[in-house]
């Protein structure tokens, strides 16, 4: 009787049989001479007729992958499975990587409104209420695969969170600070994560974009972005500011950023260069702050970033996640007076490992070294 090996050894393997690309279609009929077994993801097979004539595909699944007629039929009567691409949908429910902010914001040039984003979210607008179970399967199918991406995307990586409240302005000298802190801490080789909003998310973003650059791009990138402070009256010129600076400070540096259609009207920030963009609020909310194994930072926010203190002291407190990662909270005030979350954090804390994983700090300056301090 064999032992049953480790999750993560069962979890690798699973990803070893995932085919993302034509590449990497190619190289895998090259190295093992059969799909059987293998997911192909997303992956345009109209060009390999021929292969899928011949080739082995025993308990292979196809999601979301256009062949030829003759190659769907030959598939499915050898044993794959084969999840047809979805017509008239303004996204892929099968895809194997999370998005980029060129993908998302793509036809920018004439308007938001056409862009794969807006049109989702209207999509999703339409679709949330009707009952309709082939709609809500989709959303489901979807969030899970950029679950499944973005779990491949931040294997190995140091990741800390910076929650924050959208309503952050371009310009502010709060947005200064949080960019700051994300530059900081891509420059101390973690990964930054944020919900992938505007504000403080936004921010946190654009520093770590801007960490393989000279000191002074940032302050010239806060400078061009003050001119248009926030996504309303017109996330088309709001969007397209973030762009100029892309364009003007090419290869910027990486960051994660997990926005939802369950709050459409915020737009996703084009800093990120990676975005897991889910429908489903809940999923986006603890699978964001799960993969947040080097801690989180905390800027002032409102009921959504209240939310998320929560959501991430919970499995703190009962360890349901192993050990207690750091929480930081930034600005006293903030958070002692106007919305007291801290003492009862620190109630909760009080006598449980969790305890020496929490701080409060005044300034954002202070949250690196926290972080360290707490053992982030």
């Amino acid at each position: 009787m064999h032992p049953t090996p480790p999750a993560h050894a069962a979890h690798t393997a699973a990803h070893d049989r995932e085919i993302e690309s034509l590449p990497e279609f190619d190289e895998v009929l090259s190295a093992h001479g059969t799909l059987a077994l293998f997911r192909v993801q997303a992956v345009d097979l109209t060009d390999r007729t021929q292969e899928l004539l011949s080739v082995d595909v025993t308990g292979a699944v196809f999601l979301g992958c256009p062949m030829a007629d003759a190659a769907a039929t030959r598939v499915a009567a050898a044993g794959a499975l084969v999840f047809p691409p979805i017509p008239d949908l303004p996204f892929d429910p099968y895809r194997g990587l999370v998005y980029t902010p060129g993908e998302l914001f793509e036809g920018l040039a004439d308007g938001y409104e056409g862009t794969p984003d807006a049109l989702s979210y209207a999509w999703f607008q339409r679709t949330k209420a009707d009952g309709d179970v082939f709609a809500s399967m989709l959303r489901a199918v979807h969030d899970d695969a950029v679950s499944d991406a973005l779990d491949e995307l931040l294997a190995g990586h140091r990741v800390v969170g910076v929650m924050g409240g959208h309503a952050m302005a371009r310009g502010s000298e709060a947005y200064a600070g949080a960019a700051r802190l994300g530059r900081e801490l891509a420059r101390a080789g973690f990964t930054v994560a944020t919900g992938g909003g505007p504000g403080a998310m936004e921010a946190a973003n654009l520093g770590a974009y801007a960490a393989p650059h000279p000191d002074g791009m940032l302050d010239q990138a806060l400078r061009l972005l003050a001119k248009t402070p926030k996504f309303v009256p017109s996330i088309t010129d709001w969007a397209r500011a973030a762009f100029e600076v892309r364009e003007r400070w090419p290869d910027g540096g990486p960051s994660v950023g997990v926005p939802t259609w369950f709050y459409g009207h915020e737009p996703p920030n084009a800093f990120a260069a990676h975005i897991a963009k889910y429908f489903a609020n809940a999923t986006r909310e603890d699978g964001l702050l799960a993969r947040c194994t080097a801690g989180v930072v905390f800027l002032p926010g409102a009921a959504g970033t209240v939310q998320e203190i929560f959501d991430n002291a919970t499995p703190n407190y009962y360890e349901s996640r192993g050990e207690p990662t750091p929480m930081v909270l930034v600005d006293r005030e903030h958070w002692t007076e106007r919305l007291p979350t801290w003492p009862l954090l620190r109630s909760l804390a009080r006598e449980r490992a969790m305890e020496a994983r929490i701080a409060l700090v005044d300034r954002i300056e202070e949250a690196p070294d926290a972080l360290k301090r707490l053992g982030g």
